[in-house]
């Protein structure tokens, strides 16, 4: 038994520990540099945009030709989606589409692709934010480092995809344990030992990664620059369940109000080009933001705006509105760029206006608590990922101090969309790029059996640790005899040697099913039923 015992850690060891750690700090390590560089050019370019805007405004009579620079870009833009809508709207959406094997795409391509088409986005001044595109960058190189440096190990593409992906949005807001949480709670819905190995790998070495070039370069890695917050006492922990309720109610209306506009752009406008779409929505972005810069833009710096409370009340509803019908405007369109940073920019407004008007409850000392505790709120309520939104509240937003509050709001304005049966912003997007990828394609249901094969990916895990193909159930494991063989419907158990799965799935591409299949429990041949009725 002890032998058995050794052998079985051993395996484990070498099988499952050591890949893991490679290939998570290998990702995390290329990530950190991707995003760092990627960050400090969006630094830059955001600057530019806004000294862009003040120039214009300076001298109106380059409007005509700025336009025909716009209306270049946005065919341009149109081109290349055509060619590769993996590069469409915002990045988290389609990382998860990646990592659950809905989408495939060429990472070299997706990684240049997302890195100069969100810059153009940034430097047009589109009000979308450089999280998701950082996110799709380090799943980009998570690919890469299994094609580039181990291709015979396929089967661990998904896992540094997410690794790269966690590595990507802990490098872009300066949240480590949020990056590492993003995967279990968002990306996957799901905890597995694999899945966190990876993860906190990949994220341990990008922040190291990143803690090395800020102290070399000067590189600034927080989101935010560090303030102090009042500490709420338990007499007042009315104030974070009346926010959060508040922002829930707020994401509800927000999630209905973006299926108003992506109608609006898909049923009334399906004629208009996509080009001219674009267009139209870099002619709105370049209008506004000669009216004023913080009804464009990413939105960073109109929190640090709110954050010193030198908004007149009645712009806050104004900004509101503007922002939001651009932002999800620009989403419904595919524009390039996150969402991250411009829904936290939403629950900045949102938390601002309730904070102007129960000032005179709470006083004005409690002012820049409220917009902490409505930006944690609102990435609970319309991301639906309330972990991640504590977490992020405490590393980024300094809430260390008031853990309680954070979780009150973070946990109601999450509640509330639950009632109203509202999906998150990311899952409404997944879901309509899915639509729009299989519209053509009808999927087919196959049922078969495959044997492990020595050696394979799947020895010595758990069916709940391996990522199998998209819509692919494990219906029944029978061991071999040779391994004292007992049926196991439930896998809570590790797999064996010529254990035979039975395995139903259905899929639009089957070739490609039966390659990621293969890769996870060994090269055979092995024929499917398709199956009609179930």
């Amino acid at each position: 038994m002890k032998t058995k015992a050794m052998k079985r850690l051993k395996n484990q060891f070498l099988h499952l520990i050591v890949p893991a750690f490679v290939f998570g700090s290998l990702t995390g390590i290329l990530t950190a540099l991707t995003v760092t560089l990627y960050k400090l050019c969006a630094h830059y370019v955001i600057s530019w945009s806004e000294q862009g805007y003040h120039y214009l405004s300076e001298h109106l009579y380059l409007i005509p030709a700025v336009l025909l620079v716009l209306l270049v870009i946005a065919l341009l833009f149109a081109w290349i989606y055509k060619g590769t809508p993996n590069l469409r709207g915002g990045g988290i959406p389609t990382s998860i589409g990646i990592l659950r094997g809905v989408f495939s795409f060429k990472w070299l391509r997706n990684l240049f692709g997302i890195f100069f088409l969100s810059l153009t986005t940034f430097l047009l001044g589109v009000p979308l934010g450089n999280e998701g595109p950082a996110v799709q960058m380090g799943t980009a190189v998570g690919r890469g480092s299994v094609f580039s440096f181990a291709k015979k190990h396929r089967a661990w593409d998904r896992y540094s995809m997410t690794a790269g992906a966690c590595a990507g949005f802990a490098t872009a807001t300066g949240a480590p344990l949020s990056g590492i949480v993003f995967a279990i709670e968002e990306a996957h819905q799901r905890i597995s030992s694999m899945i966190v190995i990876v993860s906190a790998t990949s994220v341990l070495f990008a922040r190291l990664t990143s803690e090395i070039l800020e102290s070399a370069f000067g590189i600034g890695t927080a989101l935010f620059p560090k303030f102090s917050l009042p500490v709420l006492d338990v007499r007042q922990a009315w104030l974070p369940a009346v926010i959060g309720i508040a922002v829930g109610l707020f994401a509800v209306l927000f999630l209905k109000y973006y299926r108003m506009v992506f109608a609006f752009f898909a049923t009334l406008l399906r004629k208009i080009p996509h080009g001219i779409k674009i267009f139209g929505i870099f002619t709105a972005t370049l209008i506004l933001g000669l009216c004023s810069y913080s009804f464009i833009s990413t939105g960073h710096h109109l929190i640090l705006e709110l954050l010193e409370g030198k908004i007149a009340f009645w712009m806050l509803f104004l900004l509101l509105f503007v922002r939001s019908t651009l932002t999800l405007s620009a989403n419904s369109n595919g524009i390039t760029g996150g969402l991250f940073i411009p829904i936290m920019a939403l629950g900045a407004l949102v938390s601002s206006i309730l904070g102007k008007v129960l000032s005179f409850a709470v006083g004005e000392e409690l002012y820049p608590m409220i917009l902490v505790l409505g930006i944690t709120a609102c990435i609970s309520g319309m991301m639906k990922t309330p972990i991640t939104a504590i977490l992020f509240a405490v590393e980024a937003l300094g809430c260390h101090e008031n853990l309680l509050p954070a979780v009150i709001a973070a946990s109601l304005a999450f509640v509330i969309p639950e009632l109203f049966e509202a999906d998150s912003i990311n899952e409404v997007v997944l879901e309509r790029r899915t639509e729009e990828i299989n519209s053509h394609t009808e999927p087919k249901v196959y049922d078969t059996y495959v044997t492990v094969m020595e050696g394979s990916f799947a020895v010595g895990k758990q069916i709940r640790d391996i990522f199998w193909p998209t819509n692919l159930f494990v219906l029944s494991v029978k061991h071999d005899t040779k391994h004292r063989a007992e049926v196991d419907q439930h896998g809570g158990r590790d797999i064996r040697i010529g254990d035979i799965l039975h395995v139903r799935y259905s899929t639009c591409d089957e070739a490609e099913t039966r390659a990621q299949l293969i890769a996870i429990v060994g090269a055979q041949e092995y024929h499917e039923n398709e199956i009609h009725n179930i």
